[in-house]
């Protein structure tokens, strides 16, 4: 069953790089989105089972979203992905339902380790 994933970063260098990373033997379509509005909107469409989600952007940020998603009582598995690496952030997205943190620069082995930690490979 191919899973959807939405990669959102404003970066086009980080969602090429997320994208890059993500497991070959992964059955997946996926979305990219540069904002938090449209990783709301992809999400909505049903194109954001797994999301790789970056903090700082413009218009709408991570942190934004995530709290969108969680009044929304969505059901995502949410993966930040972020240069942020304060203590407090990281606890934040965990408190708003991100499973897990990545700190960038990415490292693409993390992704595969915390998809099969979680059972999603």
């Amino acid at each position: 069953m191919t899973i959807p994933v939405l990669v959102v970063d404003d970066s086009a260098l980080s969602r090429k790089l997320v994208i890059k990373a993500l497991p070959q033997e992964w059955d997946i379509e996926v979305t990219q989105a540069i904002n938090g509005e449209e990783a709301l909107t992809a999400y909505r469409a049903g194109k954001g089972h797994v999301m790789f989600l970056d903090l700082t952007m413009p218009e709408m940020d991570g942190f934004q979203v995530l709290e969108t998603l969680k009044e929304e009582g969505a059901n995502a598995f949410i993966i930040v992905i972020s240069a942020d690496i304060q203590p407090q952030a990281q606890e934040r997205v965990k408190q708003l339902g991100a499973v897990a943190f990545i700190k960038k620069p990415l490292q693409g082995d993390e992704i595969r380790r915390i998809l099969t930690q979680f059972g999603m490979l």
